[in-house]
């Protein structure tokens, strides 16, 4: 594991509201991820979720980013959502060899599972998680209510991850179903994110959060506060979490996932944030 002890990141690297308050004047869009990748550890890569890149695109990302840099990409939801995990095998196949340029670079793949997946469909689970290579880290995202009621589900998923060190990724998103539906960014993202118990269980190294945050900053902090607390056990227990940040539209994700991750940082031992581009162009930039 790198030195980092924590990986703070987005839900994407490119999003053209942050062209003066993030990326600074004058960045074009093939040079956005560089210019992300220069304060944040890490992406959540949903474009993969809806179109495999092609190998070309592939390695213009690897060649984007340092070597300290790790995306976490979506598996395609062909075969995750229309699939169902089952007979896919040369469909993933061929998604690892598209995807081999930035095999070094990608801290785990995701597994975001629909909430249709359930109990019954366990053992197919188990068998795919067999077809990665042995030293993929696989981060799986479940949805189906028998998976966070505590009882038989719940306790055979958990031990399956802790026996095989696959982790379970958490969905925080609390903050976005306590906003008022007053936009129509949040009555989309209230239809469409899953409203699901979190259950901060680290399962294996590296713990990930999808915090989905409420559109108003400072609205964010009591939820983010538990989070305070549970991050620095982890990393003092030497694991990595990786901590994602969302919002209904983006437009405020970066400048929430600094401060987020100032408030962690008043807690433990961090390094500092990189300064954002667009600040080193003119000056301090807030957009709230």
């Amino acid at each position: 594991m790198d030195h980092l002890p924590l990986r703070l990141g987005l839900t994407m690297w490119s999003h053209n509201h942050w062209q003066q308050t993030f990326y600074g004047r004058g960045t074009k869009n093939q040079q956005r991820l560089e210019k992300y990748a220069q304060v944040f550890h890490t992406v959540e890569g949903n474009t993969t979720f809806y179109a495999t890149p092609t190998l070309n695109t592939v390695k213009n990302w690897a060649a984007s980013v340092g070597e300290q840099f790790r995306f976490t990409f979506k598996l395609p939801q062909a075969i995750t959502h229309q699939r169902m995990l089952k007979n896919c095998h040369s469909e993933l196949n061929d998604f690892i060899n598209i995807m081999s340029p930035l095999h070094e670079l990608i801290g785990q793949w995701s597994i975001q599972l629909p909430a249709s997946f359930g109990p019954e469909h366990f053992d197919r689970l188990i068998y795919f998680c067999t077809l990665f290579p042995r030293d993929f880290n696989l981060g799986i995202e479940v949805r189906h209510p028998e998976f966070f009621r505590k009882g038989d589900a719940e306790k055979r998923l958990n031990h399956w991850l802790i026996e095989h060190k696959y982790n379970r990724t958490i969905m925080d998103s609390r903050p976005i179903f306590s906003a008022e539906p007053n936009s129509e960014s949040i009555i989309d993202a209230q239809k469409k994110k899953p409203k699901v118990p979190v259950h901060a269980i680290s399962t294996a190294q590296r713990p990930m959060i999808r915090f989905i945050g409420h559109p108003e900053v400072n609205e964010n902090m009591p939820f983010f506060e538990p989070w305070v607390s549970k991050l620095a056990d982890w990393i003092e227990q030497g694991k990595q979490p990786y901590f994602m940040v969302h919002t209904s539209d983006n437009l405020v994700a970066p400048d929430l996932a600094l401060l987020l991750y100032n408030r962690l940082k008043n807690h433990t031992n961090l390094p500092d944030l990189a300064t954002f581009p667009a600040n080193n162009d003119h000056g301090q930039i807030s957009i709230f």
